[in-house]
């Protein structure tokens, strides 16, 4: 019975996994095609020293994009869910401290700040959403059902 509960929790991570995988790809485009300007958005929000801002706008993309197509394959699955965790923890703390600063301003995640909605309450429940999705695939999604799965699957037949 436990097995079989085990491999509807991991089903039903599935689909969570690809739409975090998707969100995370969708937001890394934009960044990666417009460094400039999203260095501009990371700046805004004042919490960084100026001489990391740069180095996170070319970095985080990139990680983004990493980890949003590793947990869609289901490859590396645990740890792309934590490091998508780790960011989404971030992205979450660095939008209410802009809240609680009151600045008028866009996220930054998907477009430039002409294009976005300002920041508010909702884009906190919105980031929390997908941080909870973030700690279910983490917690148990064993990758069965990807890339880490066949592999388990491969080298238990090799043996």
């Amino acid at each position: 019975m436990k097995a079989r509960l085990q491999n509807w929790l991991c089903a039903l991570a599935v689909p969570v996994r690809i739409y975090l995988g998707v969100v995370f790809i969708a937001a890394s485009l934009y960044k990666i095609s417009e460094p400039y300007q999203f260095a501009l958005s990371i700046a805004t929000y004042d919490i960084l020293p100026l001489s990391l801002v740069n180095i996170m706008a070319i970095l985080l993309p990139w990680i983004e994009i990493l980890t949003g197509i590793t947990l869609i394959a289901g490859f590396w699955t645990r740890a792309s869910a934590l490091c998508i965790l780790g960011m989404m923890i971030m992205f979450t703390v660095a939008i209410v401290i802009a809240l609680a600063r009151e600045l008028h301003m866009s996220c930054g995640c998907f477009a430039s700040a002409e294009a976005e909605d300002d920041i508010s309450a909702l884009t906190v429940l919105r980031d929390l959403l997908w941080t909870f999705g973030a700690v279910y695939v983490l917690l148990v999604d064993d990758g069965r059902f990807g890339v880490d799965g066949l592999v388990r699957r491969l080298s238990r037949g090799a043996r």
